[in-house]
């Protein structure tokens, strides 16, 4: 009696064909073998449709976190097809591999600034001014600055324009007081002194530097600012960052328009 062999198969329709070369592998089974699949079943299970349209009324059916698509959670064919999330919820691979690119992107946009803080503290030890008033110039805006190599350009602080500080009627910068204290000369009493300050443009600029007394405590202030004001067309929102320049201890206001990248010296002379 002659013997016959049995025809390979697909693993899900059962379609069987005497060429092994025409099943696809799908997913691994628990043998450690895959499952073996007709042309149009691997179709589906390579586009990742397979679930959808084989397991449709099977429970174990999640709506990704993300972007609200129903994921099949229940089968070993859908094991590789979403990402289970601390909170216990779920996210389809596709919105995984998105959430992963933009947490990578903010993370490469975020590692100038951290650098910048770091050599910031190098340069000063322990922080001198508030977090809020920390410049945010990177070290690749810094080397875009100097025409004199040997001039090093370190920033100070910086500080958002208040309604006050822009506004002509008063025509002056109020000046964190740890920041005054840090970077500004010391003054002895309630006339103050005179300041140059040097704009980005290498234009000087004289103001009054001084200080008056609330409740006790020191308010420092940079006066007379009504035609730099003007000419650098001071908006509340905007911000004005504070350099040092050496040699010469030179210090220099650069302006940030709200909806414009750092702006910071072009000479270093």
């Amino acid at each position: 009696m002659a013997s016959s062999s049995r025809m390979p198969s697909c693993f899900q329709c059962h379609s069987s064909s005497p060429t092994p070369d025409h099943f696809r592998n799908g997913w691994r089974l628990r043998s450690g073998r895959h499952a073996q699949l007709c042309p149009p079943c691997a179709s589906l299970y390579e586009e990742g449709r397979f679930c959808e349209a084989f397991h449709k009324n099977d429970p174990g059916w999640r709506d990704c976190d993300s972007c609200g698509k129903m994921v099949h959670c229940g089968c070993i064919v859908s094991f590789n097809n979403h990402l289970i999330l601390d909170c216990g919820g779920i996210n389809c691979m596709e919105c995984s591999r998105l959430n992963f690119l933009l947490e990578r992107n903010r993370c490469i946009s975020l590692e100038p600034e951290i650098r910048a803080k770091e050599s910031y503290q190098e340069s000063f030890g322990q922080s001198p001014v508030d977090s809020q008033y920390c410049p945010r110039v990177t070290d690749a805006e810094l080397q875009q600055v100097s025409r004199n190599p040997k001039a090093t350009l370190t920033p100070l602080f910086e500080k958002v324009l208040s309604e006050s500080d822009a506004d002509l009627k008063f025509a002056r910068l109020v000046v964190p007081k740890r920041c005054a204290e840090a970077f500004f000369p010391d003054i002895s009493d309630l006339r103050g002194l005179r300041i140059k300050i040097q704009d980005i443009e290498g234009n000087e600029w004289d103001f009054h530097y001084r200080y008056w007394l609330d409740c006790g405590s020191r308010v420092y202030v940079l006066e007379g600012l009504r035609d730099h004001i003007v000419s650098k067309k001071w908006q509340p929102g905007d911000t004005v960052t504070f350099y040092r320049v050496e040699p010469g201890g030179k210090v220099v206001m650069g302006l940030r328009k709200t909806s414009a990248g750092p702006q910071i010296p072009r000479y270093l002379s």
